[in-house]
């Protein structure tokens, strides 16, 4: 059985997979594109709640994007769905209730 993944695992394999999105000629700008933040405001960006998350939910949404990241991260693509899960607003635990 494997380990259960802390948060800060999880932010750990989040913050690498943003630097493997953005060192990507390819991955980038459709990243860019479909979140509409613009390349210097990323930084800005990843300290929302949230943001590490939904660059998990791009990498997850694509199944060889997903390959390729688990390959180059050394972890099992399923990691990387649990690693979202473990994220502020990647799983009903951390929504608030208005």
């Amino acid at each position: 059985m494997t380990r259960k993944l802390t948060s800060q695992d999880a932010e750990a394999l989040a913050v690498s997979a943003l630097v493997y999105v953005a060192n990507d000629p390819v991955l980038l700008p459709r990243f860019l594109a479909l979140t509409g933040i613009e390349a210097p405001a990323i930084r800005q960006a990843a300290r929302e709640p949230g943001f590490l998350a939904g660059v998990l939910r791009f990498i997850l949404a694509h199944e060889p994007t997903l390959t390729a990241f688990a390959e180059h991260a050394g972890v099992a693509p399923a990691a990387v769905g649990e690693a979202l899960k473990a994220l502020p607003t990647g799983d009903d635990r951390y929504l608030a209730s208005t």
